[in-house]
């Protein structure tokens, strides 16, 4: 890192991934500070910087050997698990003086949740830190780590009462000839069933009723009037609910309904097509549907406007993964039994090409993944917002 380019950083002031220390006093602080960095996006901390104020006092030779050897202390024995960080001294002329400061880097941490001594977890608010208390978030820091996935955790106030045997048998139908095995065996078998209580993605594929326990997990679908969001006015405003499978059905029902059939070059006596690619659509909503956070409590939400189509789902893109990674077809797997069983029951290949397929039959598709509000958002323009506006009905 060159002067100049720290100086612009000391300029724009401490935020989640910049922190200024004048001294290194409260070893326990660091410890916390390099925690929330490796549980969040990582950042570097910046010796020799006055906290809030930004002013540049600069260490001394020795301050900097010692200090050194301490960080590297603090990241073997304060941290657990232990974290590696890379120092870097970089001087900045300031009038006749030559000040030196310390640049500590922690990077973003593959084996999430970090702890301190004391087993607390830290992770970074804004340019700030707060302990982890909640146990949904402690929950989603597992999950990135790979050391949980929450579709394989049972799901309380569930037994084996609340499996519908046919849709059981579909599944089964799919995956094996002949299979003689006393059902709870069998149900235990499949991951549908632990401990006598459905696991969530037992639930959410073979339950008669899933949103009995777990309400929030349907799609919330409403196709608006005009183009915002805050509009009162809609043309069809549905819950989706069922397993998953199920909601997918309805959800592309909604879509059938919604959406306008255009003739598309063909001769007038054709059936009008869809006006967007059915195939765009059934990748965008069977990515949503086995991809989402289910750590959240919080509905996949689908709204159909008069110039374009979103689908939005809890959970930014997890793992480190970038919309540029997964448009050349990275995947990360946050629900592998909901996957595994969306490859037998659904339109559904889990190769991480589906949002590749659909960029391909919508060019227009634009991709966000809003990390501080936690959802992901997919927007899909509509070609015929003209004609469109000017109708109230479908």
């Amino acid at each position: 890192m060159t002067a100049i380019e720290l100086l612009d950083i000391i300029g724009q002031g401490e935020t989640s991934t910049v922190q200024f220390k004048e001294l290194l006093d409260s070893p326990d602080g660091i410890a916390a500070e390099m925690i929330a960095m490796s549980n969040s996006k990582g950042g570097i901390i910046l010796f020799g910087v006055v906290d809030k104020t930004g002013e540049i006092k600069g260490l001394s030779t020795d301050q900097i050997r010692s200090y050194n050897l301490k960080i590297g202390n603090i990241a073997t024995e304060s941290v657990k698990p232990s974290i590696f960080v890379t120092t870097e001294i970089v001087t900045i002329s300031i009038g006749d003086s030559q000040r030196n400061i310390l640049v500590v880097d922690v990077k973003e941490g593959i084996a999430k949740p970090y702890k301190d001594n004391q087993g607390r977890i830290w992770v970074k608010q804004g340019s700030d830190k707060r302990k982890l208390t909640d146990n949904n978030e402690q929950i989603r820091l597992f999950q990135h780590s790979g050391l949980l996935y929450l579709d394989e955790l049972v799901v309380p106030n569930t037994s084996i009462s609340d499996i519908n045997t046919e849709k059981v048998n579909d599944y089964l139908a799919k995956i094996s000839d002949d299979i003689d095995v006393p059902n709870e065996q069998l149900y235990t078998n499949i991951n549908l069933l632990k401990d006598n209580r459905l696991t969530l993605g037992g639930l959410l594929f073979f339950a008669k009723n899933p949103q009995r326990v777990r309400p929030v997990f349907c799609i919330k679908a409403i196709s608006f009037i005009g183009n915002d969001i805050e509009g009162t006015s809609y043309r069809d405003s549905v819950d989706i609910t069922g397993t998953i499978p199920e909601m997918f059905d309805s959800c592309m029902s909604f879509f059938d309904r919604n959406l306008l059939h255009t003739q598309q070059g063909q001769n007038f006596n054709s059936v009008g097509k869809l006006e967007i690619s059915p195939i765009a659509l059934e990748e965008l909503l069977q990515n949503a549907l086995t991809h989402r956070d289910y750590s959240k409590n919080s509905p996949i939400r689908v709204f159909i406007f008069d110039n374009r189509i979103e689908i939005i789902s809890p959970g930014a893109l997890p793992n480190s993964l970038t919309i540029e990674n997964i448009k050349m077809g990275n995947a990360v797997v946050r629900n592998p039994l909901i996957v595994s069983y969306s490859s037998k029951l659904m339109k559904y290949r889990g190769v991480g090409s589906g949002i590749r397929r659909a960029i391909k039959e919508e060019p227009g598709i634009e991709l966000e993944n809003d990390s501080s509000g936690e959802q992901f958002i997919v927007r899909i323009p509509r070609q015929n917002k003209e004609y469109i506006s000017t109708q109230t009905t479908p």
